[in-house]
């Protein structure tokens, strides 16, 4: 069961996600469900299309059904696989 606190050790495709704060402020309060993720991307499906943004440069909300957790994007970077070994 995913909790905020092993959110960082678990799989995030399939979670509902929005970002709370970008540097770029176009991408601020884009949500979404996660589709897919790479090393340093985050690949997030909305109403208007896919967007791709860097983890970096932004802070998500992730929904968890029983709770609401946001991530600074920067604790997210790193393979998935290997982030969820951690």
């Amino acid at each position: 069961m995913i909790t905020p606190q092993n959110i960082l050790r678990h799989e995030l495709i399939g979670l509902n996600v929005q970002v709370t704060k970008a540097l770029n402020p176009l991408s601020k309060n884009i949500q979404g469900t996660v589709i897919d993720e790479t090393q340093q991307t985050i690949l997030i499906r909305t109403k208007n299309g896919d967007k791709k943004l860097l983890k970096q440069l932004a802070t998500f909300e992730f929904d968890l059904k029983k709770a609401r957790v946001e991530v600074q994007g920067s604790a997210l970077i790193g393979r998935p696989w290997e982030r969820i070994k951690k």
